[in-house]
């Protein structure tokens, strides 16, 4: 299934093939950014396709990846079971819990969970 453009509640979301190429650089984020430009003002970004670089903090690569979405207005979804990645990290699971509390990035079980996001404003 390719990526493909959905209005949820009004705004346009572009949902990322779960089996599209990894995100596994800076460069693969600002590929999504530049799909987005298509219409769609989030990317829901399923977590599998992130590499362990992403959830490992000490990267830097969420923080790089992250800072390009709210650089370029496009706000992110990662959109997936990331348990194993939270259970293992304490960092991660604050820096999740920070971003759900804002409006740029969220963290989001399933695509459902993050529409009703989007219905809430």
């Amino acid at each position: 299934m390719p990526d493909r453009i959905e209005e949820h509640h009004g705004v346009t979301v572009l949902v990322a093939d779960p089996d599209g190429p990894p995100v596994a650089t800076v460069q693969d984020g600002l590929d999504l950014i530049g799909a987005a430009f298509q219409g769609a003002e989030v990317v829901a970004l399923p977590a599998a396709r992130l590499t362990g670089d992403f959830f490992t903090l000490s990267t830097g690569l969420a923080g790089e990846i992250m800072q390009k979405f709210v650089n370029y207005r496009i706000r992110l979804a990662v959109v997936g079971d990331i348990t194993t990645w939270l259970d293992a990290s304490s960092a991660l699971r604050a820096l999740v819990l920070e971003s759900n509390r804002g409006r740029q990035i969220w963290f989001t079980a399933d695509l459902a969970e993050l529409t009703a996001r989007l219905k809430d404003g």
